[in-house]
């Protein structure tokens, strides 16, 4: 019989090891029967047979449901001890809790930076769950997702679209160019105004405003100061009456307003999925009106130094790494506009052993408008 791939012994595994055991066969004949190699045998006969002077052997003092048992308390005590105390695991994964990262970000960014160095996001959550981490919950430091289901009425749409999603080219539906972006506004307690959110589409950089009313005036003016030093090549839009005067955008911007369809949320996505980001921070019923521009850029920073798990590290030539502090900011260069950039610039790009360098986040809005104004076709690598 082949020997298979290495998985723990089972009870079943272990209860016919011992009948082999007790017919006397030799290790190399109990390995063959079980598909097991002869060193795993013999390494499961000394790790779980009971400790019996009367019988010195490993052999004779084999027995499947003590086998089993020591072997079960083994791997238990190795859970417990996953994350040691002031062990560099532990300091990253407490560090990643505090910048509000996701278990799984947590540990794709670790085995990204420090190869070798692994955690599971099931051993992340069970420590958390376990209160092993102190100072860190599920409740103060991940995410909760669910939402109510809310019945709306059929003529919820007060928008007549120019254009919708259905209509989208394949620059947009691709996510092949920077500049095309995704809006919606997040609403607090009822009087105390909102935030607007714009996320590119291709890089996920999140743009984000505060807004007194949900009117549809102050909202036009809000995203034309909002995006008015960003190249906005198109923007998608829910059928909200505060983007009424979505014409009045398309012209301030010089732009193109696209619109989800009515009760599909998942057309834009990125967009929902970035609020749902941003209420953790700021939860349904919060009151605007206490929240600063201040401290909502410092929330949007948070969300926009997160590692990504559709960006990963680029090796084909051709290909550059735009890193933003711990959050990573790949891109594959298909085209860029030389004529457009300066010697310096230039000759920095395209130096093929340049693979990465750090933005600061005081200069990232920057380089965010370097790139979208120099580069031709920017796309995020997929994982």
């Amino acid at each position: 019989m082949s020997v298979l791939p290495y998985t723990h012994f089972t009870l079943e595994e272990r209860k016919y090891l011992q009948k082999l055991l007790e017919e006397g066969l030799s290790g190399n004949k109990i390995a063959a029967a079980l598909g097991r190699s002869p060193s795993s045998i013999s390494r499961e006969l000394k790790r779980n047979s009971s400790k019996n002077p009367k019988k010195p052997t490993n052999r004779a003092n084999y027995h499947h449901w003590r086998a089993h048992s020591l072997a079960m308390m083994r791997r238990r005590d190795h859970r417990r001890t996953a994350l040691p105390p002031e062990s560099f695991k532990r300091d990253y994964v407490c560090r990643g809790l505090s910048l509000f990262w996701s278990p799984e970000q947590i540990a794709n960014r670790l085995r990204e930076d420090f190869p070798g160095q692994i955690v599971g996001t099931s051993t992340i959550y069970r420590y958390l769950r376990r209160g092993d981490l102190p100072g860190f919950s599920r409740k103060t430091h991940l995410r909760r997702r669910g939402k109510r289901k809310v019945n709306r009425s059929s003529n919820y749409n007060t928008i007549q679209p120019d254009r919708t999603v259905l209509e989208w080219p394949a620059e947009i539906a691709q996510r092949t160019v920077i500049g095309h972006f995704e809006g919606d506004s997040v609403l607090g307690k009822p009087g105390t105004g909102g935030i607007l959110t714009f996320v590119d589409r291709a890089s996920r950089y999140l743009f984000a405003a505060k807004i007194d009313s949900k009117a549809a005036e102050p909202t036009r003016k809000a995203i034309v100061k909002l995006l008015k030093d960003v190249k906005v090549r198109s923007i998608t839009l829910d059928n909200g009456c505060e983007f009424a005067q979505f014409r009045q955008i398309e012209e301030k911007l010089d732009t193109l307003v696209y619109f989800a369809e009515p009760h599909k949320p998942w057309q834009r996505g990125t967009n929902e999925n970035t609020n749902g980001l941003l209420r953790f921070f700021f939860p349904k019923g919060c009151d605007f009106r206490a929240v600063s521009q201040e401290a909502l850029d410092s929330v949007v920073d948070l969300i926009n130094s997160r590692p990504r798990v559709y960006l990963k590290t680029p090796n084909a030539p051709g290909q550059r790494t735009f890193s933003r502090c711990a959050a990573p900011f790949f891109l594959e260069i298909r085209q860029y506009s030389c004529e457009k950039m300066s010697c310096s610039a230039r000759k920095f790009l395209a130096a093929g052993h340049i693979t990465s360098f750090q933005i600061h986040p005081d200069h990232y809005i920057n380089f965010f408008l370097f790139v979208q104004a120099n580069f031709l076709a920017v796309l995020p690598v997929d994982c």
